[in-house]
Protein backbone atom coordinates (compact mmCIF):
# COMPACT_ATOMS: atom_id res chain seq x y z
CA UNK A 1 0.00 0.00 0.00
CA UNK A 2 3.32 2.49 0.71
CA UNK A 3 4.25 1.91 -2.32
CA UNK A 4 1.20 3.30 -4.17
CA UNK A 5 1.47 7.43 -5.06
CA UNK A 6 -2.17 8.34 -4.03
CA UNK A 7 -4.22 11.66 -4.97
CA UNK A 8 -7.17 13.07 -3.34
CA UNK A 9 -8.88 16.30 -3.41
CA UNK A 10 -8.04 18.33 0.71
CA UNK A 11 -10.42 20.42 0.64
CA UNK A 12 -13.91 20.17 1.28
CA UNK A 13 -16.55 18.84 -1.02
CA UNK A 14 -18.67 22.13 -2.93
CA UNK A 15 -17.92 25.29 -4.96
CA UNK A 16 -15.23 27.67 -3.11
CA UNK A 17 -12.73 30.08 -3.98
CA UNK A 18 -10.00 27.76 -3.47
CA UNK A 19 -9.46 24.01 -3.99
CA UNK A 20 -6.37 22.13 -2.68
CA UNK A 21 -5.19 18.68 -4.33
CA UNK A 22 -2.71 16.07 -2.32
CA UNK A 23 -0.83 14.05 -4.31
CA UNK A 24 1.87 11.58 -2.28
CA UNK A 25 4.38 8.78 -2.70
CA UNK A 26 7.60 8.09 -4.94
CA UNK A 27 6.19 9.45 -7.57
CA UNK A 28 4.28 12.75 -6.22
CA UNK A 29 6.70 14.64 -8.60
CA UNK A 30 6.65 13.07 -11.77
CA UNK A 31 1.96 13.05 -11.34
CA UNK A 32 2.20 16.54 -10.84
CA UNK A 33 4.78 17.45 -13.43
CA UNK A 34 2.61 15.20 -15.90
CA UNK A 35 -0.54 18.21 -15.34
CA UNK A 36 1.38 20.51 -14.14
CA UNK A 37 3.22 23.75 -16.43
CA UNK A 38 5.11 26.16 -14.68
CA UNK A 39 4.61 29.85 -16.36
CA UNK A 40 8.11 30.14 -16.21
CA UNK A 41 8.55 27.14 -18.30
CA UNK A 42 11.96 25.13 -18.48
CA UNK A 43 12.42 21.57 -16.98
CA UNK A 44 14.90 22.77 -13.94
CA UNK A 45 13.12 20.79 -10.63
CA UNK A 46 10.40 22.17 -8.52
CA UNK A 47 11.76 24.38 -5.44
CA UNK A 48 11.05 22.89 -1.95
CA UNK A 49 8.16 24.41 0.12
CA UNK A 50 7.89 27.61 -2.09
CA UNK A 51 4.63 28.10 -4.21
CA UNK A 52 5.26 28.01 -8.11
CA UNK A 53 2.54 29.55 -10.86
CA UNK A 54 1.14 27.43 -13.83
CA UNK A 55 -1.52 26.31 -15.76
CA UNK A 56 -2.98 22.63 -15.06
CA UNK A 57 -2.85 20.74 -18.60
CA UNK A 58 -4.22 17.81 -19.79
CA UNK A 59 -1.03 16.07 -21.15
CA UNK A 60 -3.10 14.52 -24.28
CA UNK A 61 -4.85 17.34 -25.45
CA UNK A 62 -2.71 19.68 -24.50
CA UNK A 63 -5.96 21.83 -23.49
CA UNK A 64 -5.50 24.30 -20.03
CA UNK A 65 -7.87 23.57 -17.64
CA UNK A 66 -7.20 26.11 -14.57
CA UNK A 67 -4.05 28.34 -13.68
CA UNK A 68 -2.58 26.86 -10.52
CA UNK A 69 0.06 27.40 -7.44
CA UNK A 70 2.55 24.06 -7.40
CA UNK A 71 4.15 23.58 -3.60
CA UNK A 72 6.25 20.72 -3.64
CA UNK A 73 7.35 19.18 0.44
CA UNK A 74 9.68 16.85 -0.11
CA UNK A 75 10.14 13.65 1.94
CA UNK A 76 10.77 13.38 5.16
CA UNK A 77 9.88 17.08 5.45
CA UNK A 78 5.96 16.83 4.45
CA UNK A 79 2.54 15.77 6.19
CA UNK A 80 3.31 12.05 4.93
CA UNK A 81 6.88 11.99 5.42
CA UNK A 82 6.67 10.96 1.86
CA UNK A 83 7.00 13.45 -1.23
CA UNK A 84 4.25 15.69 -0.97
CA UNK A 85 2.94 18.18 -3.91
CA UNK A 86 -0.12 20.46 -3.06
CA UNK A 87 -2.08 21.77 -6.19
CA UNK A 88 -4.19 25.04 -5.27
CA UNK A 89 -6.51 25.46 -8.01
CA UNK A 90 -10.03 27.33 -7.90
CA UNK A 91 -12.93 25.25 -6.03
CA UNK A 92 -15.18 23.86 -8.55
CA UNK A 93 -16.14 20.19 -8.26
CA UNK A 94 -15.51 20.05 -12.05
CA UNK A 95 -12.20 21.43 -12.20
CA UNK A 96 -10.86 19.43 -9.09
CA UNK A 97 -12.78 16.14 -10.62
CA UNK A 98 -10.70 16.27 -13.71
CA UNK A 99 -7.56 16.89 -12.09
CA UNK A 100 -7.95 13.54 -9.50
CA UNK A 101 -8.52 12.03 -13.33
CA UNK A 102 -5.36 13.58 -14.67
CA UNK A 103 -3.74 12.33 -11.59
CA UNK A 104 -4.87 8.88 -11.99
CA UNK A 105 -3.82 8.46 -15.55
CA UNK A 106 -0.91 9.69 -14.66
CA UNK A 107 0.15 7.04 -12.13
CA UNK A 108 -1.15 7.59 -9.00
CA UNK A 109 -4.34 6.39 -6.94
CA UNK A 110 -7.54 8.05 -5.86
CA UNK A 111 -6.94 7.92 -2.35
CA UNK A 112 -8.94 5.98 0.75
CA UNK A 113 -10.08 7.91 3.59
CA UNK A 114 -8.12 9.18 6.22
CA UNK A 115 -5.12 7.24 3.52
CA UNK A 116 -2.58 10.78 4.09
CA UNK A 117 -3.09 10.57 7.76
CA UNK A 118 -2.73 6.69 7.91
CA UNK A 119 0.81 7.70 6.25
CA UNK A 120 2.15 9.88 8.66
CA UNK A 121 1.14 7.14 11.14
CA UNK A 122 2.88 4.07 9.42
CA UNK A 123 6.10 6.65 8.98
CA UNK A 124 5.94 7.75 12.54
CA UNK A 125 4.93 11.13 12.22
CA UNK A 126 2.12 10.76 14.44
CA UNK A 127 0.92 8.18 16.63
CA UNK A 128 -2.47 6.96 16.65
CA UNK A 129 -3.57 9.42 19.76
CA UNK A 130 -2.17 12.50 17.41
CA UNK A 131 -4.14 11.01 14.31
CA UNK A 132 -7.41 10.91 16.23
CA UNK A 133 -6.62 14.53 17.19
CA UNK A 134 -6.38 15.70 13.43
CA UNK A 135 -9.78 14.06 12.61
CA UNK A 136 -10.94 15.88 16.10
CA UNK A 137 -9.98 19.14 14.96
CA UNK A 138 -11.05 18.81 11.67
CA UNK A 139 -14.63 18.09 13.26
CA UNK A 140 -14.62 19.87 16.30
CA UNK A 141 -18.07 21.92 16.88
CA UNK A 142 -16.89 24.13 19.66
CA UNK A 143 -13.97 26.06 20.11
CA UNK A 144 -12.89 23.79 23.42
CA UNK A 145 -13.05 21.09 21.64
CA UNK A 146 -10.96 22.65 19.22
CA UNK A 147 -8.17 23.53 21.52
CA UNK A 148 -7.38 20.25 23.32
CA UNK A 149 -7.58 18.48 20.35
CA UNK A 150 -4.90 20.98 18.20
CA UNK A 151 -3.18 20.18 21.96
CA UNK A 152 -3.34 16.35 21.55
CA UNK A 153 -2.15 16.37 18.52
CA UNK A 154 1.14 18.61 19.39
CA UNK A 155 1.70 15.68 21.47
CA UNK A 156 0.44 16.58 25.08
CA UNK A 157 -1.72 13.54 25.52
CA UNK A 158 0.87 11.14 23.88
CA UNK A 159 3.65 12.38 26.30
CA UNK A 160 1.40 12.03 29.08
CA UNK A 161 1.07 8.12 28.41
CA UNK A 162 4.36 7.53 27.59
CA UNK A 163 5.57 9.07 30.93
CA UNK A 164 2.89 6.34 32.44
CA UNK A 165 4.37 3.61 30.15
CA UNK A 166 7.92 4.74 31.50
CA UNK A 167 6.72 4.23 35.03
CA UNK A 168 5.09 1.25 34.53
CA UNK A 169 8.21 0.12 32.80
CA UNK A 170 10.32 1.25 35.56
CA UNK A 171 8.00 -0.36 38.02
CA UNK A 172 8.18 -3.77 36.13
CA UNK A 173 12.19 -4.01 35.69
CA UNK A 174 12.25 -3.01 39.49
CA UNK A 175 9.87 -6.50 40.32
CA UNK A 176 12.00 -8.68 37.62
CA UNK A 177 15.22 -7.80 39.26
CA UNK A 178 14.59 -8.65 42.22
CA UNK A 179 12.89 -12.01 41.14
CA UNK A 180 16.20 -12.65 38.44
CA UNK A 181 18.85 -11.49 40.91
CA UNK A 182 18.14 -12.07 44.78
CA UNK A 183 21.46 -12.08 46.14
CA UNK A 184 22.23 -8.81 44.35
CA UNK A 185 19.79 -6.73 46.95
CA UNK A 186 17.95 -5.08 44.27
CA UNK A 187 14.38 -6.14 45.56
CA UNK A 188 12.81 -3.34 46.78
CA UNK A 189 9.90 -5.35 48.28
CA UNK A 190 5.78 -5.16 47.97
CA UNK A 191 5.29 -2.22 50.13
CA UNK A 192 7.29 -0.14 47.88
CA UNK A 193 5.62 -1.61 44.42
CA UNK A 194 2.39 -0.78 46.15
CA UNK A 195 2.91 2.96 46.49
CA UNK A 196 4.21 3.02 43.16
CA UNK A 197 1.01 1.18 41.45
CA UNK A 198 -1.25 3.42 43.90
CA UNK A 199 0.05 6.38 42.56
CA UNK A 200 0.18 5.04 38.72
CA UNK A 201 -3.88 3.62 39.06
CA UNK A 202 -4.66 7.07 40.23
CA UNK A 203 -3.11 8.92 37.19
CA UNK A 204 -4.89 6.62 35.06
CA UNK A 205 -8.09 6.84 36.92
CA UNK A 206 -8.59 10.79 36.29
CA UNK A 207 -8.14 10.00 32.30
CA UNK A 208 -10.35 7.75 32.32
CA UNK A 209 -12.98 9.47 34.27
CA UNK A 210 -12.31 12.64 31.72
CA UNK A 211 -14.32 11.07 29.09
CA UNK A 212 -17.43 11.84 30.02
CA UNK A 213 -16.50 15.58 29.39
CA UNK A 214 -14.52 14.45 26.44
CA UNK A 215 -17.70 13.04 24.46
CA UNK A 216 -19.78 15.69 25.62
CA UNK A 217 -17.17 17.62 23.84
CA UNK A 218 -17.01 15.82 20.91
CA UNK A 219 -20.44 13.85 20.54
CA UNK A 220 -22.62 16.59 22.64
CA UNK A 221 -25.21 14.88 25.29
CA UNK A 222 -28.67 13.76 24.35
CA UNK A 223 -31.14 15.56 26.70
CA UNK A 224 -34.95 14.76 27.01
CA UNK A 225 -37.27 16.73 28.63
CA UNK A 226 -39.79 14.38 30.35
CA UNK A 227 -42.83 14.72 33.02
CA UNK A 228 -46.41 14.30 33.23
CA UNK A 229 -48.55 15.74 30.09
CA UNK A 230 -49.78 19.67 30.17
CA UNK A 231 -46.71 20.54 32.70
CA UNK A 232 -45.03 23.01 29.96
CA UNK A 233 -42.27 20.40 28.62
CA UNK A 234 -42.64 21.66 24.84
CA UNK A 235 -42.83 25.55 26.24
CA UNK A 236 -39.69 24.68 28.20
CA UNK A 237 -38.05 23.45 25.20
CA UNK A 238 -39.39 26.34 23.12
CA UNK A 239 -37.45 28.72 25.30
CA UNK A 240 -34.17 27.06 26.03
CA UNK A 241 -34.28 27.09 22.03
CA UNK A 242 -35.06 30.68 21.50
CA UNK A 243 -37.76 29.87 19.19
CA UNK A 244 -40.93 28.44 18.51
CA UNK A 245 -40.25 24.66 17.31
CA UNK A 246 -42.61 22.77 19.53
CA UNK A 247 -46.25 23.37 18.74
CA UNK A 248 -47.72 24.27 22.34
CA UNK A 249 -51.67 24.55 23.42
CA UNK A 250 -53.65 23.91 26.59
CA UNK A 251 -54.78 20.80 25.94
CA UNK A 252 -53.07 17.49 27.39
CA UNK A 253 -51.52 15.06 24.69
CA UNK A 254 -50.25 17.52 22.03
CA UNK A 255 -47.41 16.40 21.81
CA UNK A 256 -47.23 12.37 20.32
CA UNK A 257 -44.39 11.84 18.98
CA UNK A 258 -40.92 13.45 19.65
CA UNK A 259 -38.76 16.32 18.64
CA UNK A 260 -34.66 16.79 18.10
CA UNK A 261 -32.73 20.14 18.36
CA UNK A 262 -29.44 21.21 19.35
CA UNK A 263 -28.81 23.48 22.03
CA UNK A 264 -25.37 25.30 22.19
CA UNK A 265 -24.16 25.99 25.71
CA UNK A 266 -20.59 27.49 25.92
CA UNK A 267 -19.68 25.50 23.03
CA UNK A 268 -20.93 22.24 24.30
CA UNK A 269 -23.80 20.51 22.42
CA UNK A 270 -26.64 19.30 23.93
CA UNK A 271 -29.25 17.19 21.78
CA UNK A 272 -32.54 18.03 23.27
CA UNK A 273 -35.36 15.75 22.79
CA UNK A 274 -39.13 16.84 23.54
CA UNK A 275 -41.39 14.29 23.77
CA UNK A 276 -45.04 13.34 24.90
CA UNK A 277 -46.22 13.23 28.29
CA UNK A 278 -46.00 10.21 30.30
CA UNK A 279 -49.36 9.36 32.12
CA UNK A 280 -52.51 7.74 30.73
CA UNK A 281 -53.04 7.59 27.20
CA UNK A 282 -56.13 8.92 25.87
CA UNK A 283 -55.28 7.91 22.12
CA UNK A 284 -53.27 5.02 20.74
CA UNK A 285 -51.43 7.24 18.65
CA UNK A 286 -50.17 9.00 21.94
CA UNK A 287 -49.82 5.54 23.42
CA UNK A 288 -47.32 4.89 21.03
CA UNK A 289 -45.51 8.51 21.53
CA UNK A 290 -45.66 7.55 25.78
CA UNK A 291 -43.66 4.21 25.34
CA UNK A 292 -41.69 5.97 22.49
CA UNK A 293 -41.01 8.81 24.99
CA UNK A 294 -39.73 6.07 28.14
CA UNK A 295 -37.24 4.40 25.73
CA UNK A 296 -35.84 7.62 24.85
CA UNK A 297 -35.90 8.76 28.81
CA UNK A 298 -33.95 5.57 29.38
CA UNK A 299 -31.18 6.13 26.74
CA UNK A 300 -30.48 9.68 27.18
CA UNK A 301 -27.56 10.84 29.09
CA UNK A 302 -29.21 13.33 31.22
CA UNK A 303 -32.75 14.43 31.76
CA UNK A 304 -34.71 17.53 32.55
CA UNK A 305 -37.79 16.28 34.91
CA UNK A 306 -40.65 18.58 34.68
CA UNK A 307 -42.96 18.99 37.49
CA UNK A 308 -45.94 21.68 37.15
CA UNK A 309 -45.37 24.04 40.44
CA UNK A 310 -49.04 25.54 40.04
CA UNK A 311 -50.46 22.03 40.37
CA UNK A 312 -50.96 20.21 43.88
CA UNK A 313 -48.66 17.24 44.65
CA UNK A 314 -49.95 14.04 43.34
CA UNK A 315 -48.66 10.13 44.00
CA UNK A 316 -48.29 10.06 40.29
CA UNK A 317 -45.79 13.57 40.30
CA UNK A 318 -44.24 11.21 43.40
CA UNK A 319 -43.91 8.16 41.43
CA UNK A 320 -42.79 9.72 38.53
CA UNK A 321 -40.12 11.65 40.38
CA UNK A 322 -38.75 8.56 42.51
CA UNK A 323 -38.53 6.56 39.21
CA UNK A 324 -36.31 9.05 37.38
CA UNK A 325 -34.47 11.24 39.82
CA UNK A 326 -32.22 7.86 40.16
CA UNK A 327 -31.13 8.87 36.84
CA UNK A 328 -28.87 11.76 36.01
CA UNK A 329 -31.33 14.72 36.17
CA UNK A 330 -32.23 17.88 36.77
CA UNK A 331 -35.40 18.67 37.94
CA UNK A 332 -37.36 21.60 36.89
CA UNK A 333 -40.26 23.23 38.84
CA UNK A 334 -42.46 24.99 35.45
CA UNK A 335 -44.96 27.81 35.88
CA UNK A 336 -43.45 29.85 38.47
CA UNK A 337 -45.67 32.59 36.98
CA UNK A 338 -48.70 31.34 38.24
CA UNK A 339 -49.84 30.61 42.32
CA UNK A 340 -47.76 27.89 43.42
CA UNK A 341 -49.52 24.72 45.13
CA UNK A 342 -46.76 22.41 44.60
CA UNK A 343 -45.02 21.31 48.20
CA UNK A 344 -41.71 23.00 47.21
CA UNK A 345 -40.38 21.16 50.83
CA UNK A 346 -41.47 18.02 50.04
CA UNK A 347 -40.02 18.17 46.47
CA UNK A 348 -36.86 18.93 47.90
CA UNK A 349 -36.84 15.83 50.07
CA UNK A 350 -37.69 13.66 47.28
CA UNK A 351 -35.43 15.04 44.83
CA UNK A 352 -32.12 14.75 46.97
CA UNK A 353 -29.06 15.70 45.88
CA UNK A 354 -30.54 16.50 42.24
CA UNK A 355 -30.37 19.96 41.34
CA UNK A 356 -33.98 21.54 41.11
CA UNK A 357 -34.65 24.99 39.17
CA UNK A 358 -37.40 27.19 39.19
CA UNK A 359 -38.54 28.44 35.46
CA UNK A 360 -41.34 29.99 34.15
CA UNK A 361 -40.93 28.83 30.59
CA UNK A 362 -44.02 30.71 29.22
CA UNK A 363 -42.62 34.23 30.47
CA UNK A 364 -38.82 33.12 30.11
CA UNK A 365 -38.06 33.59 33.81
CA UNK A 366 -35.39 31.72 35.03
CA UNK A 367 -34.09 30.39 31.81
CA UNK A 368 -30.51 31.48 31.83
CA UNK A 369 -29.80 30.00 35.34
CA UNK A 370 -31.50 26.67 33.70
CA UNK A 371 -28.91 26.24 31.32
CA UNK A 372 -26.18 27.19 33.60
CA UNK A 373 -27.03 24.38 35.68
CA UNK A 374 -27.23 22.43 32.00
CA UNK A 375 -23.52 23.51 31.62
CA UNK A 376 -22.41 22.21 34.90
CA UNK A 377 -24.52 19.13 35.59
CA UNK A 378 -24.04 17.14 32.43
CA UNK A 379 -20.81 18.83 31.15
CA UNK A 380 -18.42 19.79 33.78
CA UNK A 381 -16.02 21.97 33.31
CA UNK A 382 -11.98 20.61 33.24
CA UNK A 383 -9.29 22.91 33.66
CA UNK A 384 -7.51 24.53 30.31
CA UNK A 385 -4.51 22.23 31.03
CA UNK A 386 -6.03 18.99 31.74
CA UNK A 387 -6.01 16.09 29.24
CA UNK A 388 -9.22 14.75 28.29
CA UNK A 389 -10.02 11.25 26.44
CA UNK A 390 -12.36 11.90 23.37
CA UNK A 391 -12.72 8.34 21.96
CA UNK A 392 -14.14 5.38 23.30
CA UNK A 393 -11.29 3.37 21.89
CA UNK A 394 -8.60 5.31 24.26
CA UNK A 395 -11.20 4.97 27.71
CA UNK A 396 -10.98 1.11 26.17
CA UNK A 397 -7.44 0.67 26.85
CA UNK A 398 -7.24 2.80 29.86
CA UNK A 399 -9.52 0.82 31.58
CA UNK A 400 -8.00 -2.47 30.44
CA UNK A 401 -4.67 -1.59 31.60
CA UNK A 402 -6.48 0.00 35.01
CA UNK A 403 -7.88 -3.12 35.32
CA UNK A 404 -4.52 -5.24 34.85
CA UNK A 405 -3.15 -3.09 37.58
CA UNK A 406 -5.81 -3.26 40.13
CA UNK A 407 -5.13 -6.98 39.87
CA UNK A 408 -1.58 -6.84 40.63
CA UNK A 409 -2.25 -4.71 43.60
CA UNK A 410 -4.77 -7.35 44.83
CA UNK A 411 -2.16 -10.19 44.37
CA UNK A 412 0.39 -7.86 46.10
CA UNK A 413 -1.53 -6.98 48.94
CA UNK A 414 -2.01 -10.85 48.99
CA UNK A 415 1.76 -11.67 49.13
CA UNK A 416 2.11 -13.81 45.91
CA UNK A 417 4.87 -14.47 44.34
CA UNK A 418 6.00 -11.65 42.61
CA UNK A 419 6.18 -13.61 38.86
CA UNK A 420 1.83 -13.25 38.66
CA UNK A 421 1.45 -9.45 39.58
CA UNK A 422 4.40 -8.96 36.87
CA UNK A 423 2.19 -10.52 34.37
CA UNK A 424 -0.80 -7.99 35.38
CA UNK A 425 1.86 -4.91 34.68
CA UNK A 426 3.04 -6.60 31.46
CA UNK A 427 -0.65 -7.14 30.33
CA UNK A 428 -1.00 -3.04 31.24
CA UNK A 429 2.06 -1.90 29.60
CA UNK A 430 0.85 -3.78 26.22
CA UNK A 431 -2.60 -1.78 26.58
CA UNK A 432 -1.29 0.98 27.11
CA UNK A 433 0.96 0.43 23.71
CA UNK A 434 -2.48 -0.29 21.63
CA UNK A 435 -3.22 2.94 23.01
CA UNK A 436 -0.39 4.84 21.13
CA UNK A 437 -0.38 2.44 18.52
CA UNK A 438 3.28 0.74 19.66
CA UNK A 439 1.30 -2.40 19.53
CA UNK A 440 -0.68 -2.76 16.10
CA UNK A 441 -3.98 -3.86 15.43
CA UNK A 442 -5.29 -3.83 11.93
CA UNK A 443 -8.75 -3.62 12.30
CA UNK A 444 -8.14 -0.84 15.16
CA UNK A 445 -6.17 1.14 12.19
CA UNK A 446 -9.33 0.42 9.77
CA UNK A 447 -11.47 1.45 12.17
CA UNK A 448 -9.81 4.50 13.12
CA UNK A 449 -8.93 6.03 9.70
CA UNK A 450 -12.12 4.89 7.87
CA UNK A 451 -13.73 7.78 10.12
CA UNK A 452 -11.79 10.19 8.41
CA UNK A 453 -12.77 12.35 5.11
CA UNK A 454 -10.70 11.56 2.12
CA UNK A 455 -7.87 13.91 1.68
CA UNK A 456 -7.21 13.66 5.24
Amino acid sequence: MLEDTIIAVATPPGFGGLGVVRISGKRALAVAGRVFEAKSGGKRPFPVRRPIFGTIRDPERRAALDEAFLTYFKAPRSYTREDVVELSVHGSPAVLESILRLGAKAGARLARPGEFTLRAHLNGRLDIIQAEAVNDLIRSVSLTQARISSRQLGGSLSRRIARLRGRLISLLAAVEAGLEFPEEGLRSGPAAWRRSLSAIVSDIDRLVLSHEAGRALSQGVTLAITGRTNVGKSTLFNALLEEDRAIVTPFPGTTRDFLREELVIDGIVFHLVDMAGLGRAAHPVEKRGIARGQRIAREADGLLLVIDASRAWSEEDERLVRRYLSRNAILVMNKTDLPGKVDRKKVRAIAGENPIVEVSALRGKNIDALRGAIRARFAPRTPETEEVILHARQQNCLQEALGALRRAEKLLAKRHSEEVPAEEIRAAISFIGELTGEVRAEEVLEEIFGRFCVGK
